[in-house]
């Protein structure tokens, strides 16, 4: 543990390279912003899902237009105890690399080394080494600050793997077990969380205390052909409060907003993914064949889920 904040909330900025009219590096269908932007957004998602006494603040939540000035204006006004700049590279060259600015020592090169050290346990990038430059983010910045360059948008292989779900949750677990290590945060213990991967595609949902991998596969008609990996987190559905008694154990999670006639409101109150391809497949696994996105679809998913 580098930092401990007894009874203190640890306050990270997580900054999205680029957005809105500057779409940053582009390359092999792919623009850095959006990635940049998938990226921290898993990083938060975990971060505050997953662990205590953590606070987000990103520089943007969607395709906004900012100056780099603007960014740290905000992680400084903030008062931030921490600034990560998630980007990726471009240039001709593969693989993972981090800056901070030059001259600066501890705690910024240690947090660089540990966060550095445990992207590259889980994400298949050569490994370009820790550096240094003069960058407006690390050098404005007041708290300590970290730059990630994720794999090389114009890299055909480093591209092919941004484009996978899966390799996008591990890029952001990498950042988000650094960061644990960092600051010494503890782990939420609500509920048992697990990942379910199809192939390149990944899933997540919670169940509570004492659920076992047929509760789940059984729960949300789930076949051989996914695979659960229990003890992770990738989106949080809820989990049991210290009242919850032992009859409900193993029980699917609560529902969300009841008012909202919207499935994507819906499952984003919930703590579900809302995209197209998860909507599809929750509508196959409640019977609703042919899955294309219209209204009567949507609100006939909407009252299966609900029940």
């Amino acid at each position: 543990m580098v930092k401990s904040l007894i009874d203190a909330v640890v306050k990270i900025f997580i900054d999205a390279g680029h957005g809105g009219t500057d779409p940053g590096a582009v390359g092999n269908g792919l623009q850095e912003k959006n990635v940049n932007l998938q990226i921290a957004t898993r990083i938060r998602d975990m971060l505050v899902n997953e662990y205590n006494g953590v606070s987000v603040l990103m520089s943007r939540t969607g395709d906004q237009t900012l100056s780099l000035t603007q960014r740290t204006n905000a992680a400084n006004a903030w008062g931030a105890d921490f600034l990560l700049s998630v980007h990726i590279n471009a240039g001709g060259g593969t693989g993972y690399e981090d800056f901070i600015y030059p001259g600066v020592g501890a705690p910024t090169t240690t947090y660089q080394n540990l966060i550095h050290e445990e992207i590259m346990k889980l994400v298949n990038f050569r490994d370009r080494g820790k550096k240094t430059a003069n960058f407006h983010m690390l050098r404005e910045s007041r708290m300590p600050a970290l730059l990630t360059e994720n794999g090389f948008i114009d890299n055909s292989e480093d591209a092919a793997k941004l484009k996978t779900s899966s390799f996008i949750e591990n890029i952001a677990r990498g950042h988000v077990n650094g960061i644990v290590r960092c600051f010494g945060l503890t782990r939420k213990t609500s509920a048992i969380y697990h990942t379910v991967v199809s192939g390149d595609t990944v899933y997540s949902l919670s169940q509570r205390y004492g659920s076992t991998i047929q509760q789940i596969r059984s729960w949300n008609n789930l076949d051989s052909n996914y695979t659960i990996v229990v003890g992770q987190v990738l989106l949080v559905a809820g989990g049991p409060s210290s009242s919850t008694s032992s009859s409900n154990m193993g029980k699917p999670a609560p529902k969300g907003d009841m008012k909202t006639t919207s499935i994507v409101d819906y499952l984003n109150s919930i703590k579900q993914d809302s995209s197209y391809a998860n909507r599809a497949r929750l509508a196959k696994q409640h019977g609703i064949n042919n899955y294309s996105g219209t209204a009567a679809q949507n609100t006939q998913l909407l009252n299966k889920l609900r029940k």
